[in-house]
């Protein structure tokens, strides 16, 4: 059995969340109403998993979380609504040790959690078994390239306009456990990285925005959310948006990125798979990265494998370090994998593939 704490104010949320995981037979749920009874339950009930609202009375979501962490640390999947502000809200929580997200249907009493209930189920089984990862107490790369670079601002070079499908690209694909990750990743890219990124992240569409627009904060290079065709920049990393898929194509002769309606053929948007197979169709694989990070399922393994086996490099990040070890491993298990490196080992290999 899995022992799973639900933590919502609602009491018809509460209802709707153990009635999902009820039905499926192997939970043993417990509730609380807030902040301050999750902290006790954890305590007390010793969960395996937590399902955490943010906006709650007496104690919210972030302080709880916060607490969580300390006292006795926990897998948890923060739920919450389909807004910028909880958007933020939850890229805080997952910065303090949240495995993973969910965006409420229907707002902050969803009526409708019955339309994204599979998803949850699926998040809440691979929380259950994931690798938490911690932050030190020492200030966390991110935050020292933020303060320095606010103490001594410097305006990014300016790119140079090249041939991309001749020069090169990074393809990354990333799940469960990814924005966190990224941001160990992309900030250690230096202002004069030669390639342009593209970046498919599981990620609902009210939260890439938001996300983008944290990470160039964090960048030396310039962060976008793709949200129309654009063609493609050397030293510029590309975020596809959330409820949509982003794929690569040739316009007027140039290298763009495109952001296409969800395929439902797929599972996961934006989707890797669809984005490696653009890749395939329209660049060089021999100059091509492709980087596999944490997450649930094996969204991309096939593009990703294809890739190297037509003279790409790939990267699967390891086991050690990946929050869920899903993409990767299905990576690995496909041959599609050149070298398997822990997160903070990935930036520093791409720099030298990328002929820095």
């Amino acid at each position: 059995m899995i022992k799973l704490l639900i933590v919502d104010d609602s009491a018809l949320m509460r209802r709707q969340l153990a009635n999902v995981f009820q039905a499926e037979g192997d939970f043993e749920i417990r509730q609380a109403r807030n902040g301050r009874e999750a902290v006790e339950e954890n305590r007390a009930f010793e969960p395996d998993v937590v399902t955490l609202d943010i906006n709650m009375p007496e104690m919210d979501g972030i302080t709880a979380l916060s607490l969580l962490m300390v006292e006795r640390p926990v897998p948890v999947v923060m739920v919450s609504s389909l807004t910028e502000q909880g958007a933020l809200a939850t890229f805080e929580a997952l910065n303090l040790g949240a495995v993973d997200y969910l965006a409420k249907p229907g707002g902050t009493i969803s009526l409708s959690i019955e339309a994204v209930s599979a998803e949850l189920v699926a998040k809440v089984r691979a929380a259950a078994g994931a690798h938490l990862k911690f932050r030190s107490k020492q200030k966390t790369l991110s935050t020292r390239l933020r303060e320095e670079r606010a103490a001594k601002p410097a305006p990014r070079p300016l790119a140079v306009r090249r041939g991309v499908a001749d020069d090169g690209l990074v393809v990354v694909g990333v799940s469960t456990g990814g924005p966190r990750t990224l941001e160990d990743i992309l900030p250690r890219l230096p202002a004069d990285f030669p390639w342009p990124i593209l970046v498919a992240q599981h990620m609902p569409s009210s939260f890439t925005h938001p996300f983008a627009e944290r990470m160039n904060g964090l960048c030396a290079l310039d962060v976008r959310e793709v949200t129309r065709p654009t063609p493609i920049e050397p030293g510029i990393i590309y975020i596809g948006k959330g409820g949509a898929d982003m794929v690569v194509g040739q316009r007027s002769g140039r290298l763009t990125v495109l952001a296409k309606p969800e395929n439902q053929d797929f599972l996961w948007h934006p989707s890797v798979e669809l984005l490696g197979r653009s890749v395939l169709e329209h660049c060089d694989p021999a100059r091509v990265i492709g980087v596999m990070l944490t997450g649930m399922g094996y969204d991309g393994a096939d593009a990703f494998a294809e890739l190297k086996q037509r003279g790409a490099r790939t990267i699967a990040e390891s086991e050690e370090s990946s929050v869920v070890f899903g993409m990767p491993a299905e990576l690995i298990a496909r041959g599609g994998a050149s070298l398997v490196l822990h997160a903070e080992k990935i930036a520093a290999q791409v720099n030298t593939w990328a002929g820095r």
